[in-house]
């Protein structure tokens, strides 16, 4: 079976092959970019499965390719690697679609971890999982959308999906914020801030409002204390229809 194909856009010569070197010692497919107007070529082009972004790039600021990948590829995972440490910088990058991210230094392992466990969470969605209903709302965990009765169609991405359909096969119970990030994003919680769950929440929550401005039922719970769980009216479907 083929591996992934992951592209790592990093202006530091030194840092890039390091990189480039370990995944492909690993069975990664690579390629590599070294300033953000290559970087975007590479990441949107046929058959990439992963983005390894650098922030401080010449040409082109790694977020603005960041926001430029989401509305050509809106589903490509997509990790940052970044030498600003602060938390606003971190949750600047989740807000705009970012799966995770990597403060600098990192160690291969630690880089290993994460691009395994972005990779692996289509994998790690439960199968038995097809869809579920929330009020007016058909979503469609195999296609990654959102389809409303006046045919408009929202995309999820691979990681909203993942949560979402999570939430919904553990319905019965609230979800920690560490369980999530231990069973979705494939690491131990320790030292990891926990706001990369809250961001892809909010936007989930924003994703399924009804856009005719009708009454949205609740899609996800937070439970104080515990953590998070689906709402009690986000219905499981076995099978979705087709269209």
């Amino acid at each position: 079976m083929p591996r992934a194909r992951v592209v790592v856009v990093e202006d530091d010569s030194a840092i890039r092959r390091g990189v480039v070197d370990v995944l492909r010692a690993t069975g990664y497919e690579v390629a590599e970019a070294s300033d953000g107007d290559r970087g975007l070529e590479e990441a949107v082009r046929v058959g990439v499965d992963l983005v390894l972004l650098d922030l401080l790039l010449p040409r082109r600021d790694g977020l603005e390719v960041l926001a430029d990948v989401r509305k050509i590829r809106p589903t490509l995972p997509v990790i940052v690697l970044t030498a600003r440490g602060t938390e606003e910088d971190r949750v600047r990058g989740l807000k705009m679609g970012a799966d995770d991210y990597v403060v600098k230094p990192f160690s291969a392992r630690e880089l290993l971890a994460r691009v395994e466990a972005v990779l692996r969470r289509s994998v790690d969605r439960p199968a038995e999982v097809r869809g579920a209903r929330l009020g007016r709302a058909a979503i469609d965990f195999h296609r990654r959308e959102i389809r409303w009765p006046n045919q408009e169609r929202l995309e999820l991405s691979e990681t909203e999906t993942a949560l979402l359909s999570f939430l919904v096969a553990n319905k019965k119970r609230a979800v920690s914020r560490e369980e999530l990030l231990t069973r979705l994003w494939g690491i131990g919680p320790q030292g990891i801030e926990t706001r990369t769950i809250d961001m892809h929440i909010a936007r989930l929550r924003t994703k399924l409002r009804d856009p005719s401005g009708k009454r949205t039922p609740e899609a996800i719970v937070t439970v104080r204390a515990q953590g998070y769980m689906a709402g009690p009216e986000l219905v499981q479907e076995e099978m979705m229809n087709e269209k």
